[in-house]
């Protein structure tokens, strides 16, 4: 435009509208522009909205629209991005396929990596560890509990004779069962009695009856500390006296284990009554070490040919079909246990004197370990265990009766 120095148009010339022009654009500043939701309102997305819909995006909870407008976000904002990827670690971690409760055997083996660098100068006997494990495996339980769920029922199972009974208590009741019975290892050693002094009862039922009874209230929380310093003290006990002490006898009214069997059996009892409070109170509870499993289901394997003639004395179990020198092998049945634990068994028919023998066996019976150690609690019914049999049913019926009734209170 042709203008003297005053701004004023020249003579014959169109004034011209003056404009303050504004920044040009960037080339690429269209690419800038916050994203609309196709078929929307046609408003834009500002950062603001996009970062608050990072936490859904990342939980697959957005809109088809929404996700692409976050994601075609994410290719331009850096910060956004990175906490976008943060985000996707977190939900990974909400969708895992694993179970968040500590592994049953975690304190084993922490204990075992410990030792292995430090040995003990007075190590548990190789005997105690299961009973030493379920004790710990069963406070465990017991500390993540609260105080309502101690007095939640539970219903304790076992057979008499030929048929299966049981008792209605609390899971403080259970546990000064536990305690009141584990007082027969105790008096054994020299121990206190729970139940005091003077005469007390020898069998683990009425110890369990006198205990309950003496209470003159219902059983606690408070019974945990010294059920538990019982067990400590048993452990530590058995750990300080030296290798003869496996051997010493622990009376349990008309029959008595060694030592090194009565703690087996204590352990095993501790399993089973802790799958009882767990199931109660709903929680979850594996079953024991697989070494462990194998030795409680061999004491029961052993203890059956004496529980068979017992029941024979009774007329609850066929008479003996042949006479058995002792120490000889006799008719057998083949018990196989499969799984955790599992191995073979020989049991002797006719004699708790005689040897069962894979050459005179006359019948056998498959099951999985821990369906054998429940029907030896006895909370399955014999005619409901066997996963297998083939051959004399008579003997077979006959064993899983005696299995059964090894099961008291």
């Amino acid at each position: 435009m042709n203008e003297d120095r005053s701004g004023e148009p020249r003579d014959g010339e169109q004034p011209v509208e003056r404009r303050i022009p504004g920044p040009r654009a960037a080339a690429d500043d269209r690419e800038q522009l916050p994203p609309v939701l196709p078929g929307g309102s046609g408003r834009p997305l500002t950062h603001k909205v996009l970062t608050s819909l990072l936490g859904a995006w990342a939980l697959a909870a957005c809109s088809a629209e929404e996700t692409a407008a976050v994601e075609d976000h994410l290719t331009t904002c850096a910060p956004c991005a990175d906490e976008a990827l943060r985000l996707r670690d977190a939900v990974g971690l909400l969708h895992t396929d694993g179970t968040l409760d500590l592994d049953p055997m975690l304190r084993s083996r922490v204990l075992e990596g410990c030792l292995g660098r430090r040995p003990p100068r007075i190590p548990v006997p190789a005997w105690a560890a299961p009973y030493d494990a379920e004790t710990a495996r069963l406070d465990a339980l017991l500390r993540d509990i609260g105080d309502s769920e101690w007095h939640a029922p539970v219903r304790l199972r076992w057979f008499e004779g030929e048929r299966q009974v049981n008792r209605k208590t609390t899971v403080a009741g259970v546990i000064g069962h536990l305690m009141a019975v584990d007082g027969l290892v105790s008096t054994a050693l020299g121990l206190d009695d729970p139940l005091g002094r003077g005469d007390k009862p020898a069998s683990p039922t009425e110890r369990t009856e006198s205990y309950w009874s003496s209470a003159h209230r219902p059983p606690t929380r408070t019974v945990r500390e010294p059920w538990r310093e019982q067990s400590h003290t048993l452990v530590r006990t058995v750990s300080f006296a030296g290798r003869g002490v496996a051997e010493l006898s622990v009376p349990y009214g008309d029959f008595a284990l060694p030592l090194h069997d009565s703690l087996l059996e204590r352990a095993f009892e501790c399993w089973v009554h802790g799958g009882d409070i767990a199931n109660a109170v709903d929680y979850p509870y594996e079953p024991p070490a697989a070494a462990h499993l194998h030795g409680m289901i061999d004491l029961a394997a052993r203890l059956l040919p004496a529980t068979l003639a017992e029941r024979r004395r009774a007329g609850l179990a066929a008479p003996a079909k042949q006479l058995v020198t002792a120490g000889r092998p006799g008719r057998s049945l083949h018990l196989e246990v499969e799984g955790r634990g599992g191995g073979d068994w020989y049991i002797a028919l006719d004699s708790p004197a005689a040897l069962g023998s894979p050459a005179h066996t006359v019948a056998q019976v498959a099951l999985d370990g821990v369906e054998f150690c429940r029907l030896v609690a006895g909370h399955v019914p014999p005619v409901e265990a066997a996963a297998g049999q083939e051959g004399d049913r008579e003997a077979i019926r006959d064993v899983l009766c005696a299995a059964a009734s090894l099961s008291r209170l």
